[in-house]
C-alpha cells in the first residue's frame, strides 16, 4: 500500500496549501483528494516534486499490507 502521509507533512513544512497546488500550480482537485484518501493516482511524481522543490520520499512511502 502506498501512503501519501509524507506528501501532507511536506505540505506543511513546507507551507503549501492544497488550494495553491491546485489554483496557482494547476493541479487536478480529483488528484489532491484520491491522495488524501490514500486512493492511487496518475499525476507524475515529478511534476509534485518539482512544485514542492522535494524528494519522492517527501511525498509518499511504501506501507507492507499486514496479513
Amino acid at each position: 500500500m502506498i501512503s501519501y502521509k509524507p506528501f501532507y507533512e511536506t505540505l506543511l513544512r513546507k507551507g503549501v496549501t492544497e488550494y495553491y497546488l491546485i489554483y496557482k500550480q494547476g493541479m487536478d482537485s480529483n488528484t489532491i483528494h484520491r491522495m488524501k484518501h490514500g486512493k492511487a493516482i496518475t499525476t507524475t511524481l515529478n511534476t509534485l516534486c518539482e512544485i514542492l522543490d522535494c524528494r519522492v520520499e517527501d511525498i509518499l512511502e511504501y506501507v507492507p499490507d499486514q496479513d
